[in-house]
């Protein structure tokens, strides 16, 4: 009989009726484990780790040896039963403590340290939005101040910078 598991996470059901019961209910709890709020060590790691500690994990890289060949793009958890394999599915995210950043699962990828949205709100204020048209640099007229033209092209070419408005 095949192994049944759940549909987003593949992880091990139980049947009706089933012996040893408690084997597939402790590999499931294993993956929750790794699972639940994860954290991984390294991202698009391609080695194993020398020493790996149970509960440790790393997101493996696009080539991966060893024990994590065929794994590229999992996420790799080293428990007391050796190491576990989860698939990642769209929208999945993990902490990667190496980096101190957030690695999210999108359109097939992992990516680390983008950040995606339509605006930034801090106490309710709206303070970044959508990429602004460009603005021109400042030029001619009556009267040259040099000294406005300097700080206005600078404020262009920071919000230039910050992608703020574009070319």
């Amino acid at each position: 009989m095949s192994e049944e598991t759940s549909a987003r996470l593949q992880l091990p059901l139980l049947r009706a009726g089933q012996a040893q019961k408690e084997l597939l209910h402790n590999e499931a709890l294993t993956l929750v484990d790794l699972l639940a709020q994860p954290t991984v060590i390294g991202f698009a790691a391609e080695t194993l780790p020398a020493d790996p500690e149970p509960g440790e994990a790393w997101i493996v890289g696009t080539s991966p040896g060893g024990a994590w060949s065929g794994k590229a793009g999992c996420i790799a958890g080293w428990s007391t039963g050796g190491w576990r394999f989860v698939d990642p599915v769209e929208g999945m995210s993990a902490w990667v403590a190496e980096d101190q950043q957030i690695a999210r699962y999108s359109r097939g990828t992992w990516s680390m340290g983008r950040l995606q949205g339509t605006s930034v709100t801090i106490d309710g204020v709206a303070v970044l939005g959508a990429q602004q048209p460009a603005i021109s640099d400042p030029s001619d007229g009556e009267i040259i101040d040099a000294e406005a033209r300097v700080s206005i092209a600078a404020i262009v070419a920071a919000l230039r910078s910050h992608g703020l408005i574009a070319s």
